[in-house]
C-alpha cells in the first residue's frame, strides 16, 4: 500500500470520527433542549393551575359574600 493510500484511509477515518463526534454532540444538545422544554412547560402548567385555583377560590368567596349580603 502506498503512502498516499494510507494517508487517504487515515484522513477518511478521521473524517468519520469527526462526523461521529458532531452527531453525538447534536444528539446531546437535542436531548437537553427537549428536557429543558418539558420541564419549563411543566412548571408553567403548574403556575397556571395554581392561578386558576386562586381565581376560582376568589370567585366563590365573592359569590358567598354577595349571597350573605342579600340574605341580611
Amino acid at each position: 500500500m502506498s503512502t498516499q493510500e494510507e494517508t487517504r484511509k487515515l484522513m477518511a477515518k478521521e473524517r468519520q470520527h469527526q462526523e461521529h463526534l458532531q452527531e453525538n454532540m447534536l444528539n446531546r444538545a437535542v436531548e437537553e433542549l427537549e428536557t429543558h422544554t418539558i420541564e419549563e412547560t411543566t412548571e408553567k402548567s403548574r403556575e397556571l393551575i395554581a392561578r386558576q385555583r386562586q381565581q376560582d377560590k376568589n370567585l366563590e368567596e365573592n359569590m358567598l359574600s354577595r349571597a350573605t349580603e342579600e340574605i341580611n
